[in-house]
């Protein structure tokens, strides 16, 4: 009989039974019979107890970071009983950059450039609640105007569409389905496109500022959204007649990552997740927030609790925020999308030059050839930003993965003293051990597929 010891020298070998050490805190004289462990770390009564109750067949394994159908860098540590999780737990933390910590060293203005990469899949929102939350502690809530307040509702709700795209088609390429995935992905670059056309980007826009926009919708803009438009139905009704009630993807999906109303309420979980509950809580009705009181939209529900049911929920959505884009068209009326007050503003008139996207010509004729203090202005506005009471708030708005709330905190500096988000994807994985647990191991991808993480908004 042998048994595998750890040599002084690193290696590992096989040690006679019988072998004799000098070493009173060595290896033991002598073999206990049976099966032998190797442990190392760890309480040792802890151990023990858990090695006592493990089953014969216990395995754990580690799924992620860098596995496909995690979302990014999520970490899954997955004890299996066969084919069966007994016990999943979440790993994260392996993409943390550092966002929060950073914009305090920036002016209020220049936050937006960070927080529009937390989740990259939802830039918009967190511009959003970002802007809102700096013009609330300034107390310029009223003067924000009602075009710049119109255009991001629209591309909030345009981002929603191509977010809930991206789950679909990901959740689907997860499955094995790559039809949805080819379908979801090609709705979704109709959305990017019209997202750079307005914005120069596809993502990290950084658009939406403290006061209004960084510029106003580009001619050619509000027709290429009515297009948009036109198609999406039509495209729509292609996704669901892949999926609705193809009994493949119903089989994979019906019944599993079962998360009830009191799991969601225990665990602090929201959005699409806790309306496929049946419960209807939608900020954008409860707490409306940029004028979303005067749109004509249904909140969506479902009520099987499971991943289908999360599935058929976002295809609603994305039926409803259509609605609210076209309302939104409708909506917008000539005006400034900046404030007036030169002390926050910057300037909202911006061109497309040789360099890339700058400054108006006509902005920099003016500072630059007829007045000096228009450029003394613009320097410290640029430069030293502007100074917010101080304060705190917190401002929460319905992204598409549930509560997304930002909590700013000024100490009446140029700078932010203190902002944190409450992202829902970091709430929303709580669920992942009650969801998986007692369900099989390809059930466990499903699942975290209909929470919809993006673990750029866990790891801030």
């Amino acid at each position: 009989m042998t048994i595998q010891a750890d040599r002084a020298d690193g290696d590992v070998g096989d040690v006679p039974a019988d072998a004799q050490y000098d070493d009173p805190y060595g290896f033991g004289s002598e073999a206990t019979e049976g099966k032998v462990f190797t442990i190392t770390g760890g309480d040792w009564d802890e151990i023990a107890e858990s090695l006592g109750e493990a089953p014969e067949e216990r395995i754990v394994v580690n799924m992620g970071p860098q596995h496909p159908s995690t979302h990014g860098v999520l970490r899954l540590i997955l004890e299996l009983e066969g084919e069966t999780v007994t016990e999943a737990r979440c790993g994260i933390g392996f993409l943390h950059t550092g966002i929060e910590k950073s914009i305090e060293f920036r002016n209020w203005t220049q936050g937006t450039t960070f927080v529009t990469r937390m989740d990259y899949l939802t830039p918009f929102f967190q511009e959003v609640a970002y802007c809102l939350a700096v013009e609330k502690l300034l107390g310029i809530e009223e003067q924000v105007p009602d075009r710049a307040s119109v255009i991001r509702v629209m591309l909030m709700e345009l981002n929603r569409i191509s977010s809930h795209l991206v789950c679909i088609a990901t959740g689907g390429m997860e499955m094995g389905a790559l039809s949805a995935m080819i379908f979801g992905f090609r709705e979704r670059e109709l959305v990017l496109d019209i997202f750079e056309m307005i914005t120069g980007l596809r993502m990290n826009h950084a658009f939406i500022r403290p006061g209004g926009l960084a510029q106003d919708l580009p001619p050619g803009a509000v027709d290429k959204i009515r297009e948009f438009l036109a198609l999406m139905p039509k495209r729509m009704k292609d996704i669901a007649a892949l999926c609705n009630e193809n009994p493949i993807f119903r089989g994979r999906t019906e019944g599993i990552g079962y998360l009830d109303l009191t799991g969601c309420m225990a665990l602090g979980i929201t959005g699409p997740m806790l309306r496929s509950t049946g419960l209807p809580l939608d900020l954008r009705k409860s707490q409306p927030y940029c004028g979303y009181e005067n749109y004509d939209f249904e909140v969506c529900t479902w009520d099987t609790c499971d991943a289908y049911g999360r599935y058929r929920l976002r295809m609603d959505e994305i039926t409803e925020s259509l609605k609210i884009v076209e309302q939104c068209l409708d909506k917008l009326a000539p005006g400034p999308v900046m404030v007036e007050d030169k002390k926050i503003a910057w300037p909202a008139q911006l061109a497309l030059g040789g360099d890339g996207m700058g400054n108006s010509l006509d902005h920099i004729r003016h500072i630059m050839g007829e007045s000096m203090e228009a450029l003394i202005h613009h320097f410290k506005l640029v430069t030293e930003g502007f100074k917010v009471p101080p304060g705190q708030v917190y401002v929460p708005v319905e992204s598409a993965k549930g509560e997304l709330g930002c909590h700013a905190v000024s100490d009446g500096g140029t700078r932010p003293y203190r902002v944190h988000f409450r992202d829902p994807s970091f709430n929303n994985l709580q669920a992942v051990a009650v969801m998986c647990e007692g369900s099989m191991v390809a059930d466990v991808i499903v699942a975290v597929a209909s929470i919809d993480p993006v673990i750029g908004g866990v790891d801030r």
